[in-house]
């Protein structure tokens, strides 16, 4: 397997013939509104374009997961962090098969894109020859995850490869931990930059919650979500001290934005 970081939450994960593509923001650096005004410097997102090669990788795309996008169902209110209006025309131009939370299917189809599967809350589902499963999200501490996408993370299991949970935008929560308790995947990927609106509690995982879900997760653990959006803080550099303070370090990968990572299931 490999895994080809491409910026914040965006990635495709290739598997021979299988090449996936992971929440799509794949707009030019500036193209959308700053998350913050307030609490963060109000910085046009993404902060930084594509790695170059991105469009090679993105030519070999074959399918889409979207851990979340709607909010009301209110187009100016979707998540273009992890689907833009760029990531919406290459799906509809290539005709790209998206699976998504079931509740956002019909929104999905609205605009144009082909959904091939929505998927309920810790359904199993057959895909590419091996299994799919929905793992529960909840987008935000306190009050503000109910006005957020809340969608899924995704546990990924395809014929001999690691297993992989994809955490989406979550904080840590009972199913959280029972997705690494119970379906031990080899590799978890966990939105590490604790993002923050202007109000609320953080959207994501604080940074003890951050070492707790590292220091549960059975195998190897890729953090990303960082440095591409301006109201995430934490940095490659700031998660790498505090992981080495907690003896952590040896676990996780925090690739670099174009980054490859060629994961064995022998090696894990």
């Amino acid at each position: 397997m490999k895994i080809h970081h491409l910026r914040s939450a965006t990635l495709i994960i290739e598997s021979q013939d299988k090449v996936i593509l992971i929440d799509p923001m794949l707009g030019a650096k500036g193209s959308i509104p700053p998350f913050s005004l307030v609490r963060f410097k109000a910085q046009r997102n993404p902060t930084i374009d594509l790695p170059t090669n991105a469009p090679a990788l993105l030519e070999k795309v074959t399918h889409c997961l979207l851990t979340h996008s709607r909010t009301f169902g209110f187009k100016p209110l979707q998540h273009s962090d992890h689907l833009d209006a760029a990531g919406e025309a290459f799906l509809i131009q290539r005709n790209i098969r998206v699976t998504t939370p079931a509740k956002d299917k019909a929104y999905l189809e609205k605009y144009g894109i082909s959904v091939e599967h929505g998927i309920e809350p810790w359904e199993s589902i057959d895909y590419l020859g091996g299994k799919l499963t929905a793992i529960p999200a909840k987008h935000g501490h306190g009050w503000i995850h109910k006005v957020m996408a809340n969608g899924c993370g995704f546990i990924l299991a395809l014929p001999d490869e690691p297993t992989l949970y994809i955490s989406g935008d979550t904080v840590l929560t009972a199913d959280v931990k029972r997705a690494l308790t119970e379906y031990k995947p080899d590799i978890t990927l966990v939105a590490a930059g604790e993002a923050q609106m202007d109000v609320g509690q953080p959207l994501l995982m604080s940074m003890a919650e951050l070492l707790e879900f590292i220091a549960l997760s059975p195998g190897k653990v890729i953090a990303n979500h960082m440095e591409a959006l301006n109201h995430c803080p934490t940095t490659r550099k700031i998660l790498a001290e505090r992981l080495a303070l907690a003896g952590l370090t040896d676990k996780v990968l925090i690739p670099k934005d174009g980054e490859t990572l060629v994961l064995n299931s022998m090696e894990l």
